[in-house]
């Protein structure tokens, strides 16, 4: 979405309860990719996910909180979100995550381990009843996993299907969208290893695989994906970590003080990038022709601590981290030949969480 000078705009999600702005609107330079604050709206508390709508013309925060909401924002003027009615309750505690898919607003109740559907009114409001999911299962990090924590929701390119991550349960639920205005229905759950602690999903450009970002083990997991039957099936998991880094070797396993967060793929499938809470890096992934195998390539600083998401920019030239604890923005310019990010400047955004393109 460009604003009122014709360039592109970035949003940048944050935790109003640590210091942060709300969501804040910055000019994106179309030439660096250099961020430029324009301005701040606090209307929503705790806006730590951002999603864009359907259509042009709104963007939707979920509101991380006990009593977990939703809000819906005008972007009638690109530079000033303004909120589209008030926030509205998805029926579960701690939302984490959000996508609009078959006509709803869908967010992953991290707190009460359930998916939540709110319906989308025309004008892109969202209605006030919300279809609640509710997840089930453990995991031996009983800490972590006590009970459910769905974690992140992803529909894949056919729109027929409705992918939610749960970290608490060591699975991925496979649920079935509905485009006549009914909440998505349980189809399948596919279980991943035990206290790996699955977080975020990110399918291959080609649509035939999805990646799997664990934020308990410090891996990731290739999983083949069938459109046809909605059927899910690890393949093969690598570290994120390099081989020095607290005994994580190959798969990660033993890394202490390493929380992943976030995994991007490349557009043209040949790279993933995944974030590194802790050890504060960003891992590259050489990912084979077919999409299954991954290799891991190198790590670079984040730029920062705690980096909590990663975004490409729209041309799939730079990425961007959002580094929580450091309180910043940081962006990289990738080198198309070795996947390799190179740091390129940052801008301040106390409490950062989240990168999202206009």
């Amino acid at each position: 979405m460009s604003g009122t000078d014709g360039g592109r705009r970035a949003y940048l999600g944050s935790y109003t309860s640590a210091g942060g702005r709300g969501i804040t609107t910055a000019a994106v330079d179309p030439d660096t990719g250099a961020l430029t604050v324009l301005g701040h709206t606090d209307a929503v508390a705790d806006p730590s996910y951002l999603a864009l709508g359907p259509g042009a013309g709104m963007l939707y925060a979920v509101s991380e909180t006990e009593d977990g909401r939703a809000a819906a924002l005008s972007l009638a003027d690109p530079d000033r979100p303004v909120p589209a009615g008030p926030a509205v309750s998805v029926g579960g505690a701690g939302p984490t995550h959000l996508t609009c898919a078959a006509g709803q607003l869908i967010t992953a109740n991290y707190t009460s381990g359930s998916v939540s559907c709110l319906p989308l009114r025309p004008d892109g409001a969202l209605g006030a009843q919300p279809a609640v999911l509710p997840h089930e299962g453990s995991g031996p990090v009983r800490e972590r996993q006590e009970g459910p924590h769905a974690h992140a929701v992803v529909a894949d390119a056919s729109w027929r299907w409705l992918l939610a991550v749960d970290l608490g349960a060591d699975a991925v639920w496979v649920y079935r969208l509905d485009h006549a205005g009914a909440a998505p229905r349980h189809h399948a759950r596919t279980p991943l290893r035990p206290g790996s602690g699955p977080r975020h999903l990110a399918f291959h450009p080609r649509g035939d695989r999805a990646y799997v970002i664990n934020e308990l083990d410090s891996t990731v997991t290739c999983c083949r994906w069938d459109r046809e039957t909605g059927t899910l099936e690890p393949a093969g998991t690598v570290g994120t970590l390099p081989a020095d880094a607290g005994g994580a070797g190959d798969t990660g396993g033993g890394a202490k003080e390493n929380y992943p967060s976030e995994l991007v793929i490349s557009a043209d499938g040949r790279w993933a990038w995944a974030a590194n809470r802790g050890h504060d890096s960003i891992a590259v992934l050489a990912l084979d022709p077919d999409g299954e195998g991954m290799e891991p390539v190198t790590t670079v600083p984040c730029g920062g601590h705690w980096p909590r998401d990663l975004a490409l920019d729209p041309a799939g030239r730079r990425l961007y981290a959002a580094n929580e604890r450091s309180g910043d923005v940081t962006w990289f310019d990738l080198d198309p030949d070795t996947g390799v990010p190179h740091r390129a400047g940052s801008v301040g955004v106390p409490a950062a969480t989240c990168v999202v393109f206009g």
